[in-house]
């Protein structure tokens, strides 16, 4: 073989090296994480700060990359065929030139350097940014006409802007836990936040039927009483029934003014607010941290009063149940032995759903509205129904509220059926 053909061979090597180069800098600055990259930027790691500045520019940066890879791979090309036709002088040179070089440069020049940029996205990226640097400069000429051209384009291309939709954001965070960038407990504590905003009063309070409330008639023993029974730090003051709430009653207030000697109840109760079902409990957050109050009346669109929701109610929402020394544990959704399960009828629907992974529509908030839904009556103990694949069974009945049901999941022929 002639010290030529020799010689063409090396350039060839350089430049499907040069292809795989631009080709794996292309994918890694694609697929890096940027959050993790700022974190490292933020720690004071050089590299990681000059990455984020060349993604920050990344049109000037992905032309570079383009242009820088379509030049070595039309040279590459170009050589190959003068190695095979001039310097082996093969027969058909020009046809086997373009067969070997495409098998290779896209063997080695594309498919093998993408995958493993890909897998190390962010160490390559930092590896390749000042090469990158010095490339940007040399090719200013070639991209500045390139962006000319790309903006000429756009006065014909009206591209729809589109922020990034709640869903695209849950995507994000269930991807982030699957990589093990978020642990269970943090992917829930931001899929709650996201949540968060699109939440109603009415999906949230404690409904009038399980109001615990004082009579401003009543004595102090009396409210002691209702204070000892119920655990409550604060009660609701109601004139004639629970439709005129008229205040409510903190418990270190009352007790401070019983050891005092006081029994006038309308010296110790203070204001309370209203608010509507409809009501956005982030709107409503915003309401009791500024009134500093932990408590509301809900009111429906009569004046009467459809429950209470107070600040840890809200709370709740966002960081998950609030448990302190004295509360009841109650376990909504308990399995049972025989594979169904036993459900409080207090439970969040959206929470029974998600249980059995269902897509159901109802309009009740929770599981006792979508069984009186689903019977379309008062239900009686004993009263059993099948919906979205699941045998219920209604197990306790307080006169017209349903308090427990069995949940069995039924087979997947019989769900066909």
């Amino acid at each position: 073989m002639e010290p030529d053909s020799i010689a063409m061979i090396c350039i060839l090597a350089v430049l499907v090296l040069c292809s795989a180069f631009f080709s794996a800098t292309e994918t890694a600055f694609t697929s890096l994480n940027r959050i993790r990259m700022r974190a490292k930027a933020d720690g004071g790691d050089l590299r990681a700060e000059r990455v984020l500045q060349l993604s920050e520019d990344y049109d000037n940066l992905i032309s570079t990359v383009l242009v820088g890879n379509n030049i070595v791979n039309i040279l590459a090309a170009t050589l190959s065929t003068v190695l095979f036709v001039q310097g082996l002088q093969l027969r058909n040179g020009a046809a086997l030139s373009t067969v070997v070089m495409t098998v290779v440069v896209l063997i080695f020049g594309e498919v093998a350097p993408k995958t493993m940029a890909k897998e190390t996205a962010e160490s390559f990226s930092m590896f390749s940014a000042p090469l990158l640097r010095v490339l940007m400069v040399l090719l200013k000429p070639v991209t500045a006409l390139l962006a000319l051209i790309q903006k000429a384009l756009k006065h014909f291309i009206h591209p729809k802007d589109e922020g990034i939709t709640e869903e695209e954001l849950v995507t994000m965070v269930e991807q982030a836990e699957t990589e093990g960038g978020l642990d269970r407990h943090e992917s829930e504590l931001i899929r709650s936040a996201i949540e968060f905003g699109d939440m109603e009063v009415q999906e949230i309070l404690t409904p009038r039927v399980d109001i615990v409330a004082v009579e401003d008639t009543d004595t102090m023993e009396e409210v002691a009483q209702a204070f000892a029974e119920s655990g409550y730090s604060r009660l609701p003051v109601y004139h004639g029934d629970m439709d005129d709430i008229v205040g409510v009653i903190h418990e270190k207030d009352f007790h401070a003014a019983r050891y005092r000697g006081q029994a006038d109840l309308a010296a110790i109760t203070a204001p309370v607010l209203y608010t509507t079902g409809n009501t956005k409990i982030s709107d409503l957050l915003r309401v009791l941290q500024r009134k500093k109050a932990h408590m509301v009346v809900v009111v429906d669109e009569y004046g009467g009063t459809e429950g209470l929701c107070t600040l840890e109610d809200i709370v709740e929402e966002l960081v998950g149940e609030i448990w302190d020394e004295h509360d009841e544990v109650i376990e909504e959704f308990k399995k049972q032995p025989d594979g169904s399960y036993l459900i409080a009828c207090h439970a969040a629907l959206t929470d029974l759903y998600d249980l059995f992974a269902l897509k159901g529509d109802c309009e009740a908030n929770t599981v006792s509205g979508w069984v009186m839904e689903q019977i379309g009556r008062v239900p009686e103990e004993g009263d059993r129904f099948q919906s979205d694949g699941l045998d219920v069974t209604v197990t306790r009945v307080d006169h017209r509220r349903v308090l427990e049901i069995k949940v069995i999941v039924l087979p997947e022929e019989e769900k066909e059926e």
